[in-house]
């Protein structure tokens, strides 16, 4: 993956609650690390990047922002987007620190077993309500297998190297086999 491409990728920061009140204002709830920061990049995309909110001001409500967006639309139309995500370019994004990484930085990454040869790539992170997923693309089958990302089954990731180590790869492509007769 090149560097170009991971910067252009949008990343998901939040999504639309629906209206507040009937005077133009919106309901947005934060997915940043610090919530206030989904204010400071500008305009909000959907996932094709055309504008969908620009924040002019907010303010706190119960477990989601307040906010007083450039765009003029009805209560309607407000209530008509709720669900849809806030994107911005992974350039916005503050670096993360040496031993940090953002989640969407995973995918595409190569996924090795233990060997020299790559085992898979990184095709999502998935979240279904418990904790982070690694989908992997078997790189002999081309069919994909769900790791937890935890440290015990992948204890090293290497985002300069591109590379993610899972040594018990086998183990849940195998798991996945007996899960999934179709595979």
């Amino acid at each position: 993956m090149s560097a170009k491409s991971n910067t252009e990728r949008l990343i998901v920061v939040g999504v639309i609650k629906g209206a507040h009140g009937v005077r133009g204002d919106v309901r947005v709830k934060s997915f940043t690390a610090d919530p206030d920061d989904v204010f400071t990049y500008g305009a909000l995309t959907d996932e094709a990047g055309k504008p969908v909110l620009t924040p002019q001001s907010a303010r706190s409500g119960k477990d989601h922002f307040i906010v007083r967006p450039k765009e003029q639309k009805q209560k309607e139309e407000w209530d008509a987007m709720r669900g849809t995500l806030l994107h911005v370019p992974r350039a916005k994004l503050p670096e993360p620190d040496d031993d940090e990484f953002y989640i969407e930085d995973l995918v595409g990454l190569q996924v090795f077993a233990g060997g020299s040869e790559p085992a898979g790539t990184v095709k999502a992170v998935q979240n279904f309500g418990a904790d982070d997923l690694l989908e992997i693309r078997l790189a002999d089958r081309g069919d994909t297998v769900l790791v937890p990302f935890t440290l015990a089954d992948v204890p090293t990731v290497d985002i300069a190297a591109s590379r993610i180590i899972i040594p018990d790869l086998a183990e849940w492509a195998a798991s996945g086999d007996e899960a999934d007769p179709a595979n």
